[in-house]
């Protein structure tokens, strides 16, 4: 008792404040332990149970994948299967490390003085490294291998990574080296070339849901399916990532955690308010529409956020359509809607609905009022939903007595605000060879701009007139030419050819130019295809359509 207590209450004793409890975080507590407890990763463990039972160890391993998929801790349990000793003493490598022996509780504590973690987003310097190939000429001092785990090693420098290399190529025997990183473009070939790499894959989402059903059921906290659903989506794939989400919805919720208020935590639309949404999209109703995205905007959501989920889900009708399967997250509500609208939506139309929406996220992301950016989107969406679309209408057209004929097939106009296909272009000319002499004049310009010459290319197209070709003489009509450039083009074909040319320029007389020509034939092409029974019904049904003609070569 101390002599302010004795001062404040003589003859009283109090009684020791109670240790405030430690609360760790589902992401830790639940780390696993072995590869038993690793979700997703069967093709690794694979590989180093059969590599541990050969005897075939390599000196270092690179461990690569996004955050949360279990880099750090795979590391620490290679580590414990490579030492591990047994819980009688006499054991060797194994990949069940028991977590019994002095080995494995001590790598598990992150205290075994032989297993070394370097986090290189803070220790980035050839200094750094060179502690680390000056401690590997000591030989363990209890344990089977020391062990080198360095986190993030994407961040070391380049200076460290060529301080590292010999080290890691030829490390002395007993000395093993794991890295582990998030971003395996950033490290360089050499170390690659030296290491053996794991790819860890994200969780599927069916597997982190039971995961986290498993938890709560040990955490004695009751929870809705559907909860857990929305919570391994948010995750994508990271296991880390959903516990972190887990943790947060245990204290948002209180006693149960249900779908409402992971859906408000994490800022998601109603699910059913989207398919709702969605419904009256497609059958136009516009009152209707306007009020559930108000209702949903009350309520706070993102409009972004409900173009996103409308993205989501037309996604998913379109896997549903051309890929049929059952999505053990779906509700039986949700997995009949997704059956029901990949029965009704044709592919073009499904495809139509999704550049419609992404078009409209891109809006909504820059429109000083995302509010008014999305409505927009979603009447738009509404409007074009009864539009055939453009396979059906011309069915529906040669159904009424149109035909499509010749070209015009590969020129049928787009519905109203859609730009139309383009008239096909001339057929290229080849440019001769090196060496070879052009036999036209079409050849020619193709031999200039198969030579990089874009700008003499140009003037030859649209300002040069053919008097007389006969090569290597010609005779060539232009006005208004650059001084430089009637020399740059007979020093070109003398150079390209091996001939001497001459070329003789007039002012006046010769033909059309070839952009002339071009245009020409595109007008005649239009004309043609104007005419056409097809195209002529689909610009009257639809006046704002347009044939749009290819841009022509520069």
């Amino acid at each position: 008792m101390s002599d302010e207590s004795e001062m404040a209450f003589p003859g009283l004793e109090l009684p020791a404040a109670p240790a405030a409890p430690v609360y760790r975080v589902l992401a830790r507590k639940y780390r696993p332990a072995n590869f038993d407890g690793l979700l997703g990763q069967q093709a690794m463990v694979q590989t180093l149970a059969n590599a541990i039972a050969r005897g075939r160890l390599a000196q270092a391993w690179l461990l690569t994948g996004v955050r949360g998929v279990g880099k750090t801790s795979t590391a620490r349990i290679i580590a414990k299967a490579l030492n591990c000793v047994g819980a009688d003493g006499q054991g060797g490598p194994t990949i069940t490390p028991c977590g019994e022996c002095e080995p494995c509780v001590a790598i598990a504590a992150g205290r075994h003085m032989d297993v070394v973690e370097m986090d290189a987003a803070s220790n980035t310097g050839v200094d750094d490294v060179r502690e680390i190939i000056e401690g590997v000429r000591y030989a363990a001092v209890s344990a089977r291998f020391k062990i080198h785990i360095i986190d993030e090693v994407h961040m070391l420098s380049k200076a460290a990574f060529n301080a590292l290399l010999k080290t890691l190529e030829e490390p002395p025997p007993g000395v093993k080296f794991i890295m582990a990183t998030t971003e395996v473009n950033k490290v360089p070939a050499t170390i690659l070339s030296r290491c053996q790499r794991f790819d860890l894959k994200r969780v599927p989402a069916e597997m982190l849901a039971d995961h986290f059903a498993r938890i709560l059921e040990q955490e004695q906290v009751a929870f809705e399916v559907d909860a857990l659903a929305l919570v391994a989506r948010a995750a994508e794939g990271s296991v880390r990532d959903g516990l972190s989400i887990l943790d947060q919805a245990i204290a948002h919720s209180g006693d149960t955690i249900t779908a409402d208020a992971v859906r408000d935590m994490l800022g998601l639309a109603d699910r059913g308010a989207v398919r709702a949404l969605f419904g009256q999209a497609l059958t136009g109703d516009v009152a209707g529409l306007m009020a559930a995205i108000a209702r949903q905007y009350d309520l706070g959501q993102d409009p972004a956020q409900l173009i996103r989920e409308l993205l989501g889900l037309v996604h998913g009708i379109t896997r549903q359509r051309l890929a049929p399967r059952r999505d053990p997250l779906l509700s039986a509500e949700e997995q009949a809607a997704m059956d029901s609208w990949a029965q009704a939506l044709t592919f073009p139309r499904l495809s139509l609905l999704w550049q419609m929406l992404l078009k409209g996220l891109d809006e909504v992301q820059s429109a000083p009022v995302p509010l008014q950016a999305a409505e927009m989107a979603l009447l738009r969406l509404c409007h074009a939903a009864d539009l055939p679309d453009p396979g059906s209408l011309v069915r529906q057209l040669q159904q009424n007595g149109a035909t499509m004929a010749g070209p015009a097939a590969a020129a049928a106009p787009a519905p109203a605000g859609a730009p139309a296909a383009a008239l096909p272009a001339a057929p290229p000319v080849a440019a001769p060879g090196m060496g070879e002499v052009p036999a036209s004049f079409e050849a020619m310009v193709a031999l200039f701009r198969s030579r990089s010459e874009a700008r003499l290319a140009h003037y030859l197209t649209d300002d040069v007139r053919v008097v007389d070709f006969a090569p290597p003489r010609l005779v060539l009509a232009a006005q208004g030419l650059p001084k430089d450039v009637p020399l740059a083009i007979v020093r070109c074909l003398d150079e390209w050819t091996g001939q001497k040319w001459q070329v003789d320029w007039q002012a006046d007389g010769g033909g059309e130019t070839l952009r002339e020509v071009e245009l020409a034939r595109l007008a005649a092409l239009e004309a043609q295809m104007r005419a056409d029974p097809t195209v002529s019904a689909l610009m009257t049904a639809f006046p704002q359509a347009e044939l749009t003609p290819l841009k022509l070569s520069a």
